[in-house]
């Protein structure tokens, strides 16, 4: 029994290809054998809890607001926040590690019998690897999708980035002049964790992203909700949600509110610390040597510490020129995404 479980442990760790001859394939890379494995088990008998739907994006339309609703749910368990275990396409710096295998199906050993559970990673939309390698982990997993218009949402990355060092140039004017110079891996500084992000234009190209995933799990496994009608409605996008999650249907215990508001860094000095790549470097590789308490206390202690330095106030309306260009910009793509769920969005181009 213990040289099967070490053997199941370290197929999932991705320590060994399968030997089977008549099934072998292809030597894969540690990122991807969590994908196409069974479920670990933590003891014998036991297989270990895998989420059984994702939030996958876009960034900035209220997937931090619906996580944090669904996790007052009694029968949902929601995991931390973008672990981003999939998506090897995607290329993050120490701002934001990628979330190792064992640390990812280890987090859901809290889900302590929850009918769902769930995790949420808005970059999981715009990869364009990570819906085949979730299809493969969880080929009956749900798909939440959350939808801003384009120019709305990219101004607000805009300043989220701006916020966490991702960005460094003072306007949203002078950030889409980059943009080319960002695709050929150019014009970011040191403190900069996610280039593709910088590309804005190309986060927003929704039509391509959700054809993704309704091509490979099926329009019933993936529900999309329009930003604009979760703001215009919460509680019955709410409804919908735990219906298509198919946990028990009931009211939130609190009102409604922003939970990811627009902020503004209080210390220069402070962010460019926190921000910076060689700290952040050497304190993600001494995760293997400490244990997983204080580690997770470490990392508490720096969201205390982003939390402290942000002061939350209003970004300023978007320059009435940029919002005509930019839903000129938009607005084949918004078309196709219309024709794709069979709405209109054409108001998102005018």
């Amino acid at each position: 029994m213990r040289q099967a479980l070490k053997k199941q442990l370290m197929d999932v760790a991705g320590a060994r290809p399968s030997t089977d001859s008549s099934t072998a394939l292809p030597a894969r890379s540690a990122h991807e054998d969590v994908f196409t494995t069974p479920a670990a088990t933590t003891r014998p008998g036991r297989l270990q809890r895998r989420p059984d739907f994702f939030i996958i994006g876009a960034p900035k339309s209220g997937t931090t607001a619906m996580t944090h609703y669904l996790s007052s749910h009694p029968e949902i368990f929601m995991a931390r926040k973008e672990m981003h275990l999939f998506g090897a396409d995607l290329e993050f710096g120490a701002r934001l590690p990628r979330c190792d295998q064992e640390t990812y199906l280890t987090e859901f050993e809290q889900a302590n019998g929850a009918r769902s559970a769930g995790e949420a990673s808005v970059w999981y939309l715009y990869s364009k690897q990570a819906a085949a390698e979730i299809k493969a982990f969880n080929p009956q997993a749900r798909i939440l999708i959350m939808l801003r218009e384009p120019a709305e949402m990219i101004y607000s990355l805009y300043y989220q980035f701006l916020f966490d060092a991702n960005e460094h140039l003072p306007t949203f004017r002078e950030a889409l002049a980059a943009e080319e110079q960002r695709r050929a891996g150019r014009g970011a500084r040191r403190t900069a964790y996610f280039l593709k992000g910088l590309v804005y234009r190309e986060t927003a190209r929704y039509a391509e992203q959700v054809r993704r995933y309704f091509e490979l799990f099926g329009r019933e496994q993936v529900k999309v909700i329009i930003y604009d009608d979760f703001a215009a409605n919460p509680v019955l996008a709410w409804r919908e949600t735990l219906e298509f999650l198919g946990v028990t249907p009931r009211g939130l215990d609190q009102q409604f509110r922003i939970v990811n508001p627009n902020k503004y860094v209080r210390s220069r000095l402070l962010q460019r610390v926190m921000a910076d790549p060689w700290l952040r470097s050497s304190c993600v590789g001494m995760r293997p040597w400490l244990p997983r308490k204080v580690f997770g206390a470490l990392r508490r202690t720096e969201a205390a510490l982003w939390h402290c330095n942000a002061r939350v106030a209003k970004r300023p309306p978007l320059e009435p020129d940029l919002r005509a260009r930019l839903k000129a910009d938009f607005a084949f793509d918004n078309d196709q995404l219309g024709r794709l769920l069979g709405r209109d969005l054409t108001h998102w181009s005018k």
